[in-house]
């Protein structure tokens, strides 16, 4: 009770008036930021009258609470549970590999622009730079005329289970390709805060370039892989403009054209609106927590 108390008056004594003031804006600075999602909330869980006669960011009452809009929202997203093609799914069939895909392949550039000494690196790094900042507008018309001249569903004639899938294929490899370069220049950075006498030290004993990357580099990239993969996630899953140019079928529509979708012709239903963005949302936050304190480490630069 003593220590209890001791600590109760030094944390009074510490409250100096620029630390109450400091308290006061970050509380106003997370009202700020909060605000929208529970705004958005308080109106996924409103019946269409109770939106209407209440503040977005007033809950509802007994009688305007409803889990309806998350029903309806789901069942337009994905349909049944176990709908193998809802858009919930055909999102994280190009979302994983494309993910998983550029994350790998950057991490190996990164190594080879970083730790292994080639003539002509500093020209590909260079078109890597120029990768990065290329915006999706740009390369809409030259994209859809490439896959339309590929022809994706004719190679994959025979494979039944890919054939239908050929649009979200391409998909996969155009955010594959489109996520490399930030991804180089992610694992580059912290790929040159690795100590180079270790490296040096693993040549000496005979060790590869192959080997020196999966039994030294690798292991250490973790952190930064968690950065990446939380990024390109992110990016990939809710991407709309990619999905809008090659994906054709309604059939194999991804989670964002289903989203917009949801508004109505002639009335706006906000509250399954507001569903279906949290239920699109909820993967990338469940990438979130699994890799959280990952995350944490790689953009701290800590790991290495």
């Amino acid at each position: 009770m003593s220590g209890g108390g001791s600590n109760e008056e030094g944390f009074l004594e510490g409250l100096t008036p620029r630390r109450v003031g400091l308290y006061a804006v970050l509380l106003a600075m997370v009202g700020f930021y909060l605000a929208p999602l529970e705004s958005g909330l308080m109106t996924s869980i409103k019946s269409t009258q109770a939106f209407a006669s209440t503040t977005p960011f007033a809950p509802p009452g007994p009688e305007g609470f409803t889990i309806e809009p998350w029903l309806a929202a789901w069942e337009s997203l994905q349909g049944s549970l176990f709908n193998l093609r809802g858009s919930l799914v055909n999102s994280l069939f190009f979302a994983l590999p494309a993910t998983l895909l550029s994350a790998t392949l950057g991490s190996l550039a990164a190594y080879g622009l970083t730790k292994v000494s080639w003539r002509g690196q500093i020209f590909v790094f260079a078109l890597l730079i120029a990768g990065v900042f290329i915006p999706y507008q740009a390369v809409l018309v030259p994209l859809r005329q490439f896959w339309s001249f590929v022809d994706v569903a004719s190679l994959l004639t025979g494979v039944p289970v890919l054939e239908p899938r050929s649009d979200l294929i391409e998909l996969t490899i155009t955010h594959t390709a489109y996520g490399i370069p930030i991804c180089t220049v992610l694992f580059r950075s912290y790929y040159q805060t690795i100590d180079d006498d270790m490296l040096e030290a693993a040549r000496l004993d005979g060790a590869s370039v192959a080997r020196i990357y999966r039994r030294i580099i690798l292991p250490l990239s973790v952190p930064m892989f968690a950065v990446t993969l939380i990024y390109q996630f992110t990016q990939v899953w809710n991407d709309l403009l990619f999905a809008l140019v090659i994906v054709q079928s309604s059939e194999f529509f991804v989670v964002t054209q289903e989203l917009n979708a949801l508004q109505g012709a002639l009335v706006q239903e906000y509250n399954i609106q507001m569903a279906g963005a949290f239920i699109a949302a909820l993967p990338t936050l469940i990438v979130y927590v699994m890799f959280g304190k990952q995350f944490a480490e790689g953009v701290a630069g800590e790991g290495a």
